[in-house]
């Protein structure tokens, strides 16, 4: 059955019609930064200014699809409004809660190494701040809810595809402990939306949707860089002065602007080496790391051609226009961290005439990821506090690896019931780790027995930890998930919703919401990718239309 409005849930009864005009907005940003002078307006240059006021553009028959039970308790929102027609009006754009003051930020960025020059919420666009349950300042921004200044050729819109993913992956980065944006609500338009997913020369319509983004700050690295490109200094002082104040409070009290400004580059470099930590210890490959999708805040931001290791392959990348660069693939994230840091730095050269506090905290980011990265992988390997000699074990696993297809997640959590006596036979320990690998075939030979040495020194290193082998496991469990939102799971998801059938969202949310646990009779979200995924348009690569 193709898609169509008619085929989504009837909404309930509308029991709160103006429950969403009680949210408590708090428009910082709009009130205290530099605007642009025009409304709404044609797609332009906008210059000394950070953003443009924009209003949503209206759809046919908004339907909420599926909407985060966390995130609207949150922002003090409840059952029986977030199942309203009024929350599908409001988070669709069809109608602005009182207070809301629609925007959207102009920034700038470097694209795949260039620079680009001016970008902006082209797809995207904030009714506002909020505070919320816990006092707490927090943008709703809709993605894909109309055109804005900074589309440039591109018509605003999103596609339900792509919104199921990010509305997804953000909760699922939220439920795995990876610092991250959050989604409210997922909300189908009942407008057509024409694509060319695989920018081939064959567009179609596919049907469109809104996801409702929640975050702190939506503030990016390439916020910074179009005032100072362009010598708009005072402007870039205000937006520096402006994001310290409001969301590095901390780091105000007792110095100077230009001591502020240090301490703050020295936070945003260590909250993106947290980061990028994590994404490689779940196995997240973001896709896309333009200095323009890199959060002031350390959070995943823009969950655009994603991905998931689902063999492990350090040279992988989910994005189609990335496929022959290869530079954001998973194993070069750390690095182009890095680099994304240091243009950032050049940014806020400027306000303070000297770069050598910044180049002193960027010369330490290598050593505070290695040495974090080194943390967690001991950590994730049950072996307690990391000691000398642990990165050379690390290297050999690494090295397996390479040797045939391993689904890294099931490893990672199966190793923790490999036994580590000394007594264990072969079968004992291998047992535990067979489901991991895609190839069971491979692993005899030389394979077979330089796997058993390793899960022998591997069991040896735990045992001289001290952790009993409960502690041990409870430790390793926690950090190495059972559930990730694997690329071909969601492709199933959007397969079923495109043809009407959106249950499989919520089900998948859920499933989501404990990925440490093991969930008996949630098994098969947990399985390898099957083999009829491996080649599969939006399993095995993606590319940015959305």
């Amino acid at each position: 059955t193709p898609w169509s409005p008619s085929a989504m849930p009837t909404p309930l009864p509308d029991h709160a019609l103006d429950a969403l005009d009680a949210l408590a907005f708090d428009n910082r940003f709009t009130a205290e930064l530099p605007a642009d002078e025009i409304v709404d307006g044609p797609r332009r240059q906008v210059r000394g200014a950070l953003f443009s006021r924009v209003h949503p553009t209206p759809t046919a028959g908004p339907v909420t699809l599926a909407w985060s039970l966390e995130v609207a308790h949150d922002l003090g929102i409840d059952e029986a409004t977030a199942t309203s027609d009024d929350f599908a009006a409001v988070f669709s754009g069809n109608r602005l809660p009182s207070g809301a003051d629609p925007f959207a930020m102009v920034y700038g960025g470097h694209q795949f190494g260039n620079w680009a020059g001016q970008l902006g919420d082209g797809r995207a666009l904030a009714i506002g701040e909020v505070i919320d349950v816990r006092g707490q300042h927090q943008t709703l921004q809709l993605k894909g809810a109309g055109p804005t200044p900074y589309s440039r050729t591109a018509d605003g819109r999103a596609v339900l595809r792509s919104s199921i993913r990010e509305f997804l992956c953000s909760e699922a980065m939220f439920h795995l402990g990876v610092p991250t944006t959050r989604a409210l609500s997922l909300v189908a338009t009942g407008d057509g939306v024409m694509r060319d997913m695989l920018y081939d020369g064959h567009p179609a319509i596919e049907p469109g949707a809104v996801v409702c983004r929640v975050a702190p700050s939506f503030v990016r690295f390439g916020n910074f860089q179009l005032p100072a490109s362009r010598g708009e200094f005072d402007v870039l002082r205000a937006l520096t002065e402006f994001t310290i104040r409001h969301d590095f409070p901390h780091l105000v009290e007792g110095r100077s602007f230009e001591d502020q400004v240090v301490a703050f580059f020295a936070e945003v470099c260590t909250r993106s080496a947290d980061l990028v930590v994590h994404w490689m210890r779940v196995g997240f490959v973001h896709g896309v790391l333009n200095t323009d999708n890199m959060s002031i805040l350390g959070l995943t931001i823009d969950f655009g051609p994603y991905g998931w290791l689902e063999d492990f392959d350090p040279g992988w990348t989910p994005n189609t226009t990335d496929a022959e660069m290869k530079r954001y693939r998973y194993g070069a994230q750390p690095q182009v961290v890095h680099w994304n840091l240091v243009q950032l730095a050049n940014a806020l050269v400027p306000l303070l005439g000297d770069p050598a506090p910044l180049q002193s905290i960027i010369d330490m980011f290598a050593d505070d990821y290695a040495t974090k990265y080194r943390v967690m992988m001991s950590t994730r390997l049950g072996w307690g506090q990391y000691r000398r000699g642990d990165d050379e074990l690390v290297h050999r696993l690494m090295q397996l690896f390479a040797r045939t297809e391993v689904d890294q997640v099931i490893f990672h959590r199966n190793l923790a019931q490999v036994p580590v006596a000394s007594t264990a036979s072969d079968d004992e320990l291998l047992r535990p780790v067979d489901d991991a690998w895609y190839q069971a075939h491979e692993i005899v030979d030389s394979l077979r027995a330089d796997l058993l040495a390793w899960l022998r020194d591997w069991g040896r290193r735990a045992a001289e930890s001290g952790l009993g082998n409960d502690e041990r496991r409870s430790s390793m469990d926690a950090v190495n998930p059972r559930f990730v939102l694997r690329n071909y799971l969601a492709q199933e998801i959007i397969d079923a919703a495109t043809a009407g059938d959106p249950a499989l969202i919520t089900e998948m949310l859920d499933v989501l919401r404990h990925p440490y646990d093991e969930q008996p009779g949630r098994e098969r979200f947990a399985a390898k990718r099957p083999e009829w995924a491996r080649t599969k348009v939006g399993c095995s690569m993606l590319s940015c239309s959305s």
